[in-house]
């Protein structure tokens, strides 16, 4: 009984009307994949053709100017530099010890998941959010004014979270009998923890570290809430000066009437994206040779 009632027609059509809406769920997420891919190629594709033109050794070692044609970002690009050193010096140490202390560290206790709780949702704060904080922290409580350091203190509250996060699930996912082989020969928790566990976990806090400095590359409201200038007509020679970034010279840019402005800003988002895909490839090499060092 149990065998034809398993193998009778209801069952077979239940079975088919299940493999038909598995294959339409699976071809909607397809094409709306293939969409967004296509509307990123679109505007890839438009930022190429207008900004291409703008695009030499003039525009790279210029300040900005009224007139287009005599306009660069050679203060922004300086000023991104800056502010990616600064968040990587800033960010990287305190948010991968954090993830530390809380997965290998910490007890289990109340204050413990209120930590981890609070984290999670601090990593979807919108960034605005972490604007208004780092004006009223680092630029009026702390009196850094607009400075190099106000920026990459704000951006650096805007992206740890993301690093703890990820930074803890590569720890978590390191194989406990790691920990247990470096236990049984005599090592303490903090030689574990530092000589094999962390350098077992490297690449997927690199993963992480690769998708938060990415996103702080690319912001712009906190550092316009922070008050980062506009037109700046000097390289910033300390964490101490005045700066402006890729993001803000592109906004201010595109917030002018003139066509020509328009394509400078094209060609500032095809210089951006050139800096992130080298940040980023410079990461991942590192990465690749840390697995490969693991095997």
């Amino acid at each position: 009984m149990q065998k034809s009632r398993v193998s009778g027609t209801p069952y077979i059509d239940n079975l088919v009307a299940r493999r038909r809406k598995a294959r339409l769920f699976r071809t909607l997420c397809a094409g709306v994949t293939w969409l967004g891919v296509v509307l990123l190629g679109l505007l890839l594709y438009q930022a190429g053709v207008d900004g291409i033109k703008w695009l030499d050794w003039q525009f790279l070692s210029s300040f900005p100017s009224r007139f287009p044609e005599k306009s660069g970002i050679k203060s922004a690009l300086f000023g991104t530099l800056w502010l990616i050193a600064l968040i990587a010096i800033i960010s990287i140490p305190i948010s991968v010890a954090t993830a530390l202390y809380l997965q290998e560290f910490s007890s289990k206790g109340r204050i413990s998941r209120l930590i981890e709780l609070n984290i999670s949702n601090l990593a979807g704060v919108p960034s605005i959010v972490y604007g208004i904080i780092g004006l009223a922290i680092f630029v009026r409580g702390f009196q850094l004014e607009r400075s190099l350091i106000s920026g990459a203190l704000t951006m650096s509250l805007l992206i740890s979270p993301v690093i703890i996060i990820a930074s803890r699930e590569a720890i978590k996912s390191v194989p406990v009998n790691i920990r247990h082989a470096a236990y049984a020969l005599g090592a303490t928790r903090w030689q574990t923890s530092w000589s094999h566990v962390l350098p077992a976990a490297f690449p997927g806090i690199l993963t992480g570290v690769i998708l938060a400095l990415s996103r702080a590359i690319g912001e712009t409201a906190p550092l316009i809430m922070i008050g980062a200038l506009t037109y700046v007509a000097f390289l910033p020679a300390g964490p101490m000066d005045a700066f402006t970034a890729l993001p803000i010279q592109i906004f201010n840019w595109v917030s002018r009437p003139q066509q020509e402005f328009h394509e400078l800003a094209a060609a500032a988002i095809i210089v951006l994206l050139a800096v992130l895909l080298v940040m980023n490839a410079a990461a991942i090499y590192i990465r690749h040779k840390s697995e490969q060092k693991l095997k």
